[in-house]
């Protein structure tokens, strides 16, 4: 080597001691996400959060545009040798990858980089969807949500009630009063397969109701569905006499308004939806409109239950270094933090995971703050209730099935089918798409 490559060399060590550590040398990993519009905006400042708090890893956060698009892409990067590190995945795909053996297990993860979790810190409602039966955590929680009922205080004020419907009794006797005092929709809903999951999956939870066997898949990949001879035949031929008298609408975009803009805008006075909407509907509501939100309703005569859990989980795949599941861990590790709970509930509706982030947000008098207030509802409808049995669903390809219960929906709304023989064949079609999920997982058990 030359004197003058020496000195070169010797000038470029010299300077990296004054400079120090550069951006290039954090440690990078990817996490891919399904949130599109506001609330990708909204994973994007976690993730900024993250990167400005330590200097040693960097988040790259990267929305793959849906739930559905992260699953896919996120399978085909891994055929390909490259996954991301982390991954949303909503919580229809939480089997699918349990049985995927393609991930590091959330608990694993947490204890092979030092940290000490304490996972009965999670709510029951949400814990128990992403444990095994052993109840070891194998993903992150992230955005949970669950299905309320809001309701137009206005309108209600109009027909002489100050409080939302208990029951579906009740439901029924104020949509007509609504009717009656001149308001054109009482109640929205939507029957696409997006969102048929407050209709189908929250109305059975409530209610204590089975919507498969072997304790809604828990208890092996055998499990067959049930929901057409439970009280959701009833709610389906209720909610179609709804509409067929006039009381109900179909409202998404096809209509040109979807069922949640319908009641921001006081179009339509009652609807079910997440509370991850509260946030959205806060900011696009009437001007003066005074609304609020509320437990789903039940019917008479039945004991309430906890309702499921929405939303999606993280998790970590296999493929990677040990330096970048050392990022990972700090990085799940930071947005279980209270602080972050109290900012993501904040900006989104998405409700707190963990009981130190609800004790702290409350401290903090988030509730107590007329844009937040209301929130604690869905707390209140995942954790203070009888459980339903393991806490949740455990189907494969479950998002096959819901779009075979929006097309049996269709179905009924456009007087095609009656409501018994649809369902019927919904869950004949959805017992299908069970047995193939099934065979191709032959042999394996559930964790």
């Amino acid at each position: 080597m030359n004197t003058k490559l020496l000195c070169a060399v010797g000038g470029l060590a010299i300077a990296s001691l004054f400079t120090g550590p550069a951006a290039a040398d954090k440690v990078k990993f990817d996490f891919w996400y399904g949130n599109s519009g506001d609330i990708s905006q909204r994973v994007q400042e976690v993730c900024k959060h993250f990167n400005d708090s330590q200097p040693e890893f960097e988040a790259v956060c990267t929305s793959q545009g849906s739930y559905y698009a992260a699953v896919q892409n996120t399978i085909a990067a891994f055929r390909g040798g490259k996954p991301p590190t982390v991954v949303q995945v909503f919580d229809v795909g939480t089997l699918d990858l349990m049985l995927s053996d393609a991930y590091y297990p959330a608990y694993k993860l947490m204890e092979d980089n030092g940290y000490k979790i304490d996972w009965s810190n999670y709510f029951a409602g949400i814990r128990a969807y992403y444990a095994s039966s052993k109840g070891e955590m194998f993903s992150f929680p992230f955005n949970s949500s669950t299905a309320i009922l809001y309701w137009n205080k206005d309108a209600f004020k109009k027909i002489g009630k100050s409080e939302a419907p208990k029951t579906w009794e009740e439901a029924e006797a104020d949509m007509k009063a609504l009717k009656n005092a001149g308001f054109d929709c009482p109640f929205a809903f939507d029957i696409s397969q997006d969102e048929s999951w407050q209709l189908m999956e929250q109305f059975s939870a409530v209610h204590g109701e089975p919507i498969a066997t072997k304790n809604n898949g828990f208890g092996g990949l055998d499990a067959e569905l049930t929901f057409n001879k439970t009280k959701f035949v009833k709610f389906i031929s209720d909610l179609k006499r709804w509409y067929d008298d006039g009381l109900a609408k179909v409202k998404s975009p096809n209509s040109g308004e979807d069922y949640v803009a319908a009641f921001a805008s006081g179009h339509c006075q009652m609807t079910l939806t997440s509370v991850g909407d509260h946030g959205n509907i806060g900011r696009t509501a009437a001007p003066d409109m005074h609304w609020d939100v509320a437990l789903l309703p039940v019917y008479d005569g039945t004991a309430r239950h906890n309702s499921f859990v929405g939303g999606a989980s993280l998790w970590v795949l296999k493929g990677h270094t040990q330096e970048e599941y050392k990022a990972a861990a700090s990085f799940l590790n930071f947005i279980a933090q209270p602080e972050q709970a109290l900012f993501w509930s904040t900006v989104t509706g998405y409700i707190p995971v963990t009981k130190t982030g609800f004790d702290y947000m409350k401290a903090n008098g988030f509730y107590d703050k007329a844009p937040y207030k209301g929130r604690e509802t869905a707390i209140d409808s995942l954790s203070n209730y009888a459980t339903n049995g393991p806490g949740g669903i455990r189907l494969g390809n479950f998002l096959q099935i819901r779009a075979e219960l929006g097309n049996g929906l269709q179905e009924i709304i456009a007087n095609k089918t009656p409501v018994q023989k649809a369902l019927d064949d919904v869950v004949q079609r959805g017992d299908i798409i069970l047995r193939r999920f099934e065979a191709t997982y032959k042999g394996k058990e559930l964790p």
